[in-house]
C-alpha cells in the first residue's frame, strides 16, 4: 500500500483537472472567437475591433475573477478559539458531558452566539478549536473555513470569507463571457449552418463555440441567480439548507442585517469597487469581537449577532 502521503499527492493532484479542464474550454473558446470568428469570418473591421473589444473586457474580467477565486486561501480561526493546553489535555481525558463543560466555560470569554442541533457548543476535534459562528470544518481542505460556503471543485478551492465577492463576480463574468459570445457568434453560426459562408476550417469552431457557449451561460445563470439571493439574505449554501441554531433557536435570517447590509457584507462599502475581484473588506479581525459585544450586549440574540457581524467586517 501507499505512504498517505503519496495518496494526499496524487488526491491533490487530481483535484486541479476540473480547473485544467476549465482553462483549456476557456483557451479553445478565446482561439475560436478571436482567430475564426474575427479574423477569418467577420468581413466588417468596424464590428470585428468592436468585437474584439468587448469580449476581451470580459475575458479579462473573468480570468481575473476567476484566478483570485482559486488563489486566495480560504480563512481559519484565529488562536483565540484554540483552547489552551491545560483545558485541552483535561477535554481528552474527559467524558461527552464533561466534555461540554470545559467547552462552555472556554467560550464565555468568545463571541460565539451558534450551537449544534443539541445546544452543544460547536468544536472541531479534527483542528481542535472552538468554532466560531458560520465556520464549518472542510474535509476536501482538511481546516476550518471560516463563513464556509462550499468547497468548489471548478476552482479547488473552498469559498468562505476571504473569496466569496471572488466567486460571485467570477460566475457574473463567467456568464457574460458566455452570453456575449452566443449573442454575437448567432447570426454567422446561422449562416454556416445555412451554407450562406463558404464551409472552411472556421465552421466547426464557429458552430461548437455557440453550443458550448449557450450551454454554459444557461447552467451559470441559475447558479449565478441562486447566489444572488443569498447575498441578499446573508447566508452561505450550508444555511440554506440547514438554518443556524442558536442560543435560543434556530433562526435563519439569524444573520440577515437588512438587503443593503447584506450586499455591503459581501462587497464592501465602496461601490466603486464592487465589479472588480478585489479585496474590499476590512478583513476578520476577532479583536474587534470583543468591542462589539460590549456595544451590543443589551440587545437580543439575532440583533446581538447582525450587528457584530457588520462591525466585524467594517
Amino acid at each position: 500500500m501507499a505512504p498517505h502521503h503519496v495518496l494526499k499527492c496524487c488526491q491533490r493532484s487530481l483535484a486541479w483537472i476540473p480547473v485544467i479542464f476549465i482553462n483549456l474550454v476557456v483557451g479553445w473558446s478565446y482561439y475560436a472567437y478571436v482567430v475564426e470568428l474575427c479574423i477569418f469570418t467577420i468581413p466588417n473591421n468596424a464590428e470585428k475591433i468592436s468585437y474584439l473589444g468587448v469580449f476581451h473586457l470580459f475575458f479579462i474580467m473573468f480570468i481575473w475573477s476567476y484566478w483570485k477565486t482559486i488563489c486566495s486561501r480560504p480563512v481559519s480561526p484565529s488562536k483565540e478559539f484554540c483552547l489552551a493546553k491545560v483545558e485541552k489535555e483535561q477535554y481528552e481525558k474527559e467524558q461527552p458531558d464533561a466534555q461540554q463543560d470545559i467547552l462552555k466555560k472556554a467560550a464565555v470569554g468568545l463571541p460565539v452566539y451558534t450551537r449544534t442541533g443539541t445546544g452543544a457548543v460547536r468544536y472541531c476535534d479534527h483542528c481542535q478549536v472552538i468554532k466560531p459562528d458560520r465556520c464549518h470544518h472542510c474535509s476536501t481542505c482538511d481546516m476550518c473555513v471560516l463563513k464556509m460556503d462550499h468547497h468548489c471543485p471548478w476552482v479547488n478551492n473552498c469559498v468562505g470569507f476571504s473569496n466569496y465577492k471572488f466567486f460571485v463576480l467570477f460566475l457574473a463574468y463567467s456568464m457574460l463571457y458566455c452570453v456575449f459570445i452566443a449573442a454575437t457568434v448567432l447570426q454567422y453560426f446561422i449562416k454556416f449552418w445555412t451554407n450562406q459562408l463558404p464551409d472552411t476550417h472556421a465552421k466547426f469552431h464557429v458552430l461548437f463555440l455557440f453550443f458550448v457557449a449557450a450551454m454554459f451561460f444557461i447552467s451559470i445563470l441559475s447558479l449565478f441567480s441562486y447566489h444572488l439571493w443569498l447575498v441578499g439574505k446573508n447566508r452561505t449554501t450550508i444555511e440554506a439548507f440547514r438554518a443556524p441554531v442558536f442560543r435560543n433557536g434556530p433562526d435563519k435570517n439569524g444573520f440577515s442585517l437588512g438587503f443593503s447590509r447584506n450586499v455591503v457584507e459581501v462587497f464592501g462599502d465602496q461601490k466603486k469597487y464592487w465589479m472588480f475581484p478585489i479585496y474590499t473588506r476590512t478583513g476578520c479581525s476577532y479583536d474587534r469581537w470583543r468591542e462589539c459585544w460590549n456595544i451590543t450586549n443589551e440587545m437580543t440574540v439575532s440583533e446581538n449577532v447582525g450587528l457584530i457581524q457588520y462591525k466585524l467586517m467594517y
